[in-house]
């Protein structure tokens, strides 16, 4: 009876539609420096904005009419922070551990200090400064592997290399799978001083992602130590550098969800995020399974709840949202059908789903709209 209840409960909550975004932007029209940009977006949003790809920079630009400029999360930080290696394409992480990564012998070297790009010479790589001009590799996401490399014998600078690869196709080549691809060793075959997508520097994103996407104004940017933040303008959606104490209008963006670090029982967890957010998470595809487990890494219990539940009484596993239960993630022999289970997320490993005994208590994931 008390399984009934608490399901009819659910079904009558709070049950709303959910779109495909991950976060949302505004634009904030007041004028503030940008430490008091980040503190107002802390209060009240989820942070300053960061932005992930090309798709992303169209909806910051959506978010406002006004053609100014304004404060996003990217900043500075050379006193304190390592240059850190990035792959260009979004969503692809560097792992300088890796045994697959091909530097060249005392690569990389700084030799000539701050040398922050990478170009590929007979498979090997080699850290140089960004301003050489050489030819590139591009990128396309597709199904032809024919047509997935594109060699571009037209020599240009680093940024300007990646400019052209995002104006022409998808990228510029990034990440040891495509690095290591058959059809473009095929392609380039002995060909030396190629670009690739690897970059570093020390820009960081005021909520700590590790995003690597970056869309300076080539004519307009220089990495100065006394302009340690960055701004967006409106009319092109580029982005430049400037004194993080000049005064201007920001955007901050609201994260879809939100890892509670408090231990609670499922009810208890359900309860927690109608009444502070929205609900209890739900999964609906793999960019949002993706999405969440980034959280989860930071739980403080082995397991983190989500908004699934089993009903023994119907005699099936649902989302307290009102989602179908169409994606699955379940651990190999993690999905258990009795009474009173409810569906945790793994803090490591693969991030799989399995059934939980509800009265234990773990951290939990709330969305937030």
């Amino acid at each position: 009876m008390m399984q009934w209840s608490l399901f009819l409960l659910i079904l009558m909550g709070q049950c709303f539609f959910f779109t495909c975004q991950l976060y949302k932007y505004d634009f904030i029209k007041e004028k503030k420096t940008w430490d008091e940009a980040q503190k107002y977006c802390r209060e009240k949003y989820t942070d300053l904005a960061t932005v992930y790809d090309m798709t992303d920079m169209k909806r910051l630009r959506a978010s406002t009419e006004k053609q100014e400029t304004g404060w996003i999360g990217l900043r500075s930080n050379p006193e304190t922070d390592n240059r850190m290696w990035h792959w260009s394409l979004p969503g692809v992480e560097f792992n300088d551990s890796d045994t697959k990564t091909e530097w060249a012998k005392d690569e990389p070297n700084d030799k000539l200090q701050s040398e922050n790009c990478v170009k590929m010479d007979g498979f090997k790589w080699s850290d140089v400064h960004c301003n050489e001009r050489n030819n590139f590799i591009c990128y396309n996401e597709t199904q032809e592997p024919s047509k997935t490399f594109h060699v571009i014998t037209n020599a240009l600078c680093w940024p300007e290399a990646q400019n052209y690869c995002r104006e022409h196709h998808t990228d510029l080549v990034s990440g040891l799978n495509q690095l290591h691809d058959t059809d473009l060793k095929n392609k380039i075959q002995s060909q030396s001083m190629l670009w690739i997508g690897l970059f570093r520097d020390t820009w960081r994103w005021s909520d700590g992602s590790n995003s690597s996407f970056r869309n300076w104004n080539l004519e307009l940017f220089k990495d100065d130590d006394s302009k340690k933040c960055a701004k967006c303008a409106m009319l092109n959606g580029k982005w430049d550098s400037d004194d993080c104490n000049t005064k201007r209008s920001f955007f901050c963006y609201k994260d879809r969800f939100v890892l509670i670090k408090k231990k609670k029982t499922w009810e208890d967890a359900l309860y927690y995020c109608r009444e502070n957010y929205n609900d209890l998470a739900s999964i609906t595809n793999l960019k949002e399974q993706r999405w969440i487990q980034q959280k989860a890494k930071n739980a403080s219990t082995a397991f983190v709840w989500l908004g699934l539940r089993y009903t023994c009484t119907l005699e099936f596993w649902f989302w307290v949202s009102d989602e179908v239960v169409g994606y699955k993630n379940w651990a190999s022999g993690g999905r258990n059908d009795e009474c009173d289970m409810s569906g945790g997320m793994e803090r490591g490993g693969e991030h799989k789903w399995s059934s939980q005994p509800d009265n234990n208590t773990y951290n939990f994931i709330c969305s937030t709209f």
